[in-house]
């Protein structure tokens, strides 16, 4: 999208105990964005704090209004066909590199393989079709804010089985010379992220504390050079090969 580079801005918040969760919201119809608004703005612990209709006024705003989660629609520019762009997967992806820990919950009206990876490697933290039931947005909205990764259930599945097609699944160089960086214990620690387990899991399958896990899950995502667990389970998935 051409945007001039710019230094990250201080990170994002956590909402302190008491205090209402902060949202952002860009879709380029007004009759979503006010849906949306008003659904969250009915819950007594969501603040809806800024909105906008394009990339360039949502990349104005975010990292000013400082949001704890940005709900953004996935095509933007009146491109509403299933073909149409995803420029709000490059919002996602420029909003993360300027504010790090954003939580980004991709809305969609197109159940669509390549927007759901593009989604993913830009660091979104969910994605879910408009569809969606108004108590299920508030639910993602919720779990993304918490720091938990986010899909619909309808995609799950598929997400998995795309990871683990012939045409996808070998392991690319890059990625095997980043792996090489690991040490054992980060290895063991990523073959439990690819199956899903939380950081207390893992702590209690590894015999170590939370917080020694939490670290090495840090230092692994920037091994990997990416910022969601998720990822990190994509590359474990990808290296594992084809399934018999």
């Amino acid at each position: 999208m051409n945007q001039q580079p710019v230094h990250p801005a201080p990170a994002a918040p956590v909402a302190a105990p008491g205090m209402p969760l902060r949202v952002f919201i860009l879709d380029d119809h007004e009759v979503v964005r006010r849906g949306v608004r008003d659904l969250l703005e009915a819950e007594e612990d969501i603040e809806v704090v800024g909105e906008a209709g394009d990339a360039r006024q949502a990349l104005a705003r975010v990292p000013a209004i400082r949001p704890q989660v940005a709900v953004l629609d996935v095509r933007l520019g009146g491109t509403d066909g299933p073909d149409g762009d995803h420029e709000g997967i490059e919002v996602c992806r420029e909003l993360r590199a300027r504010v790090p820990d954003l939580a980004c919950l991709m809305l969609t009206s197109f159940d669509d393989d390549e927007a759901l990876f593009d989604a993913i490697m830009a660091g979104a933290a969910g994605y879910v079709l408009k569809q969606i039931d108004g108590t299920a947005l508030v639910h993602a909205i919720r779990t993304v804010a918490a720091g938990q990764s986010m899909l619909d259930p309808r995609t799950a599945t598929r997400v998995m089985e795309r990871l683990r097609d012939p045409g996808r699944a070998q392991a690319t160089e890059a990625e095997t010379s980043e792996l090489g960086r690991l040490s054992p214990r980060e290895r063991e620690v990523l073959d439990l992220i690819g199956e899903g387990l939380t950081n207390r899991q893992i702590a209690d399958r590894l015999f170590l504390s939370e917080k020694t896990v939490k670290n090495r899950v840090s230092a692994i995502l920037s091994k990997l050079g990416v910022g969601r667990r998720v990822q990190a389970a994509m590359v474990v998935e990808r290296l594992k090969g084809p399934r018999a």
